[in-house]
């Protein structure tokens, strides 16, 4: 017997394992195509739990809190927030609330040296439209890790995209701090219900 023969020998033994494979571990790896989703599922619905608080504090403000399985929460404007309604949109968005420019925060480190420790009414932005100005809250009470600069010279991501690149800021609340909070916020489901979208 040659070489060449007992690679084919080899190969045609390996290809007749492989054809008795478990079935239930087959079924685990090759997906039924008729269960497979219309469209792959978006980076927001893959790796986050989206929560949304309507009405906080205002009537009208509705916010979205997208938590990542690492605890951290981006914080954003609902599609229904009354800010969208107004006659050509969000045009400006300050991060200067307060006593201080939200936008100047540098947090640096593991233990996120400079990080501003927020409640959950805290002003995050104004986002202002031609006719209007509105206060967006953080929701959650945890630490500011950054917010979302590129909002001050392109306000216009947040008429096109508020639910990615048009996101407010990314918080890191305490899981307690997150246990209290999360039962007051609804599901995507239930947010669906509620604003009939």
């Amino acid at each position: 017997m040659n070489e060449h023969s007992v690679d084919e020998t080899n190969n045609a033994q390996e290809q007749e394992e492989h054809k008795v494979e478990d079935p239930e571990l087959r079924r685990l790896l090759v997906p039924n195509p008729e269960d497979l989703p219309l469209t792959p599922p978006s980076s927001v619905e893959a790796n986050f739990v989206s929560y949304f608080a309507p009405d906080f504090m205002k009537p009208g403000h509705d916010q979205y809190i997208y938590r990542h399985a690492n605890g951290l929460c981006v914080i954003g404007l609902a599609p229904t927030h009354v800010a969208f309604k107004d006659e050509g949109g969000i045009t400006a968005v300050d991060f200067n609330v307060g006593k201080s420019d939200r936008s100047g925060i540098k947090v640096t480190g593991k233990r996120k040296k400079n990080a501003q420790h927020l409640e959950s009414n805290s002003a995050l932005c104004k986002v202002c439209s031609k006719d209007a100005t509105y206060i967006v809250r953080c929701c959650v009470k945890g630490s500011l890790l950054e917010v979302n600069d590129r909002l001050i010279k392109q306000p216009e991501l947040l008429n096109s995209a508020a639910d990615r690149e048009g996101y407010i800021a990314i918080i890191m609340p305490k899981p307690a701090d997150w246990l209290k909070v999360k039962d007051s916020l609804l599901g995507l489901e239930e947010y669906k219900k509620l604003r009939e979208v």
